[in-house]
């Protein structure tokens, strides 16, 4: 679709028939009308054509007019292993360790460092957690940890030092003989861990310069890790290209500071300080961008900080780290911020929790003067609102929707008038299939103050007179709860809908803990990961019984993947008396096998204790494998180079030694995105069938993807 900004008006970018019908032709392979072959596209000739990749190095272009299509080709799309410059007249790269640029027009490459290595090298993006080794057997290309300046004469990078950082070792399941992969991969507590430098280089010149502070911890400053991040965020350039700025963070996350360098000389110093006695962080989200901006060229910055217990956006004197005031203020937390308006001295963001009476995750756009005088809600709709900025700020494009409404996209100026409504979802076809929306609902948390919200599903063709089991959907967090986001979703996280097809209650809760409330409720189990929520999950699904007398409390289950897969398990073990059956894949069931990055900032630096134990002992499942005493499904992948099937091997030896019963899914050659594989999710389904509802499940069932 393609929209006319100002007006509104909206046509077809193409005709999907005629173009499949011509790249078919072209191709000589058929492609389906409703399954084109590509997902991005770039305009020719104004809007005459289109070019896009069918394949890695296989471009396309398609007139629009004749609906003819040439190619395959290998002309310069950039590559996603490329970065452009602004001016578009170079692209940035890496190889081997070393950096280089070459024209978008074509000629020679240029190298501007020739002394990088693969483990002690310059604009490294596969770095520590997590996918090196997926991302190796997949050839992928990966995006350089590098940024231009605005004038695009200078490009920053950095120069990663893993040469001593811990080897992990998986193995290939081949014929006629494993494959071995090793991979650099800190853990807890390890005396070497990944550190970077930044180096500055004049394009031109082919000079560099480093800038002149020690090494930086690999930290992240927002839910996870700055060094695999497709876009680098947490260095920016000041609007001249005359100044650059970055955070720095140490080692458990507990200190951050803003800090700004000459590019020239690579002189730097810090702005300010930001200390905390949990985590710092710059955004509460999972993928949230850091929440600061430079303004006016380094005069002031905006700053994101929860110093007050909430988090909130302060205007900081860009010079001496001043605050000159808030911005924002209250109980509710800013979310994203999204484009700031200098000269009208707006920013404009995202938030949660401030509209009373709503769903407190539901996200709305707002903006506030940067003198902190003033505070709009730009979307008034009682929904999510997924609100993406155009090029220049001018508009928006705004996705609001509910668990229970499909989406509605609408076109706004940037101050939240509406332009046009652009589409309107229509789910009609799936109602009329028998699907059902989850229901909100709202409990109290272990505390019996603190509220609580999720989502539940209720078995298909519900008969009042009868009791049903129930199965609880997992994900402690921190970094995101159960329910993730509060968009449409035909099949939403957990498989939740399809288990209620089966005849479950499904009950999904955000618990303390998880993001998106106050920076109390996020810090709830800091230091104690084994809390895992699970005490509100317990209390949660309480209540919504003690409301629905068909919920079967004697027939309860959990499930989840990675951190749920560990805080599943842990429910198990440390409530055998409520949870009857669980299933748990990929878990990071002892954090001390997991990425150092994430234990030490959840669980906080690992440290030795009096009784000859460690901070981290607790957290562990394996060491409450003895508490079993209902049903047990372990599933892990054995080219996991997230979560190490270590972390599931540990649990399986201590309830072999404690001489329980479970059963073991191994999944060859997967890495860690294996919860929606069709195989997975039916013994699954097939698990809880058995053993909660005990019936048995249709012997070798398929789930097929529909036709469209």
């Amino acid at each position: 679709m393609v929209v006319e900004m100002a007006t509104g008006a909206k046509r077809r970018a193409f005709d999907h028939a005629r173009l499949a019908s011509a790249l078919s032709i072209a191709a000589d392979t058929t492609f389906d009308v409703a399954r084109l072959p590509f997902r991005d596209l770039t305009w020719v000739d104004g809007d005459r054509a289109i070019r896009f990749s069918v394949a890695r190095g296989k471009n396309w272009t398609c007139d629009l007019t004749s609906y003819q299509c040439t190619g395959p080709d290998t002309l310069a799309l950039t590559k996603a292993s490329e970065v452009k410059s602004p001016d578009g007249a170079m692209v940035a790269y890496e190889r081997g360790g070393n950096l280089y640029v070459r024209p978008t027009a074509g000629g020679a490459e240029k190298a501007l460092t020739t002394d990088g290595t693969p483990d002690w090298g310059y604009a490294l993006s596969n770095i520590g957690c997590c996918g090196q080794v997926t991302s190796v057997r997949n050839k992928a290309e990966l995006r350089p940890q590098v940024l231009w300046s605005p004038d695009s004469k200078r490009l920053v990078a950095t120069k990663w030092d893993q040469r001593n950082v811990r080897l992990m070792h998986l193995l290939e399941t081949k014929n006629p003989g494993p494959v071995l992969h090793s991979y650099r991969y800190a853990l807890p507590g390890d005396s070497v861990i990944p550190r970077f430098d930044l180096h500055v280089f004049d394009v031109t010149a082919g000079r560099g310069a480093k800038v002149d502070i020690p090494p930086m911890d690999a930290v992240n400053t927002t839910c996870c890790w700055l060094m695999t991040d497709t876009v680098w965020k947490d260095v920016r350039w000041g609007a001249g290209s005359e100044a650059l700025f970055f955070t720095a963070g140490k080692r458990g996350n507990r200190e951050l500071t803003l800090m700004s360098a000459d590019p020239v000389t690579g002189t730097a110093r810090p702005i300010l300080t930001e200390r905390g006695k949990t985590f710092v962080e710059t955004n509460q989200f999972s993928g949230g961008i850091p929440n600061w901006r430079v303004l006016a060229g380094g005069t002031d910055i905006v700053w994101w900080s929860e110093r007050d217990g909430w988090g909130h956006l302060y205007l900081v004197n860009g010079q001496t780290g001043e605050i000159r005031n808030r911005i924002t203020s209250g109980d509710w937390l800013v979310a994203d911020v999204l484009w700031i308006d200098e000269a009208a001295r707006w920013v404009y963001y995202t938030a949660v929790g401030r509209e009373p009476g709503r769903d407190p995750y539901f996200r709305h756009y707002y903006r506030s003067r940067l003198d902190g005088t003033a505070t709009q809600l730009l979307t008034p709709e009682d929904a999510d609102h997924d609100v993406s900025v155009a090029p220049g700020g001018r508009f928006v494009v705004d996705n609001h929707a509910r668990p229970d409404r499909p989406p509605v996209t609408v076109l706004r100026r940037v101050d939240g008038t509406v332009v046009q409504e652009l589409q309107r979802a229509d789910a009609s076809r799936l109602m009329a299939a028998g699907w059902r929306a989850p229901e909100p609902f709202t409990v109290r948390a272990r505390d019996g103050v603190t509220e609580l919200h999720g989502l539940l599903w209720r078995p298909a063709n519900l008969d009042s007179t009868r009791r049903y089991p129930v199965v609880d959907y997992i994900y402690p967090g921190p970094q995101v709860g159960s329910v993730g986001n509060r968009q449409f979703a035909a099949r939403p996280g957990g498989n939740a809908a399809a288990l209620s097809e089966l005849g479950f209650f499904v009950v999904q809760v955000d618990a303390m803990g998880t993001p998106g409330r106050s920076k109390a409720f996020h810090d709830s189990y800091y230091g104690n990961m084994t809390d895992n929520g699970i005490p509100d999950q317990v209390a949660a699904i309480t209540q919504l019984a003690g409301r629905i007398p068909q919920m079967d409390l004697d027939h309860v289950g959990i499930f989840g993947h990675s951190g749920g897969g560990f805080s599943s398990t842990d429910a198990i073990l440390s409530y055998p008396d409520f949870f009857k059956v669980a299933v748990s894949s990929a878990g990071n069931h002892d954090n001390r096998s997991y990425d150092f990055t994430w234990g030490e900032k959840y669980q906080g630096l690992l440290r030795k204790l009096s009784d000859s134990t460690d901070s981290f002992d607790s957290q562990s499942n394996w060491r409450k494998a003895k508490n079993l005493r209902g049903r047990l499904l372990l599933a892990y992948g054995t080219l996991d180079d997230n979560v190490h099937p270590v972390a599931t091997q540990l649990v399986i030896d201590e309830l072999i030694k404690a001489n329980k019963d479970f059963d073991l899914l191994v999944m060859p050659n997967r890495n860690h995105g294996f919860a929606g594989e069709p195989y997975m999710v039916r013994r699954t389904w097939d698990y809880f069938v058995r053993h909660l509802q005990g019936g048995e499940p249709p012997e070798g069932f398929e789930i097929r993807r529909p036709q469209p």
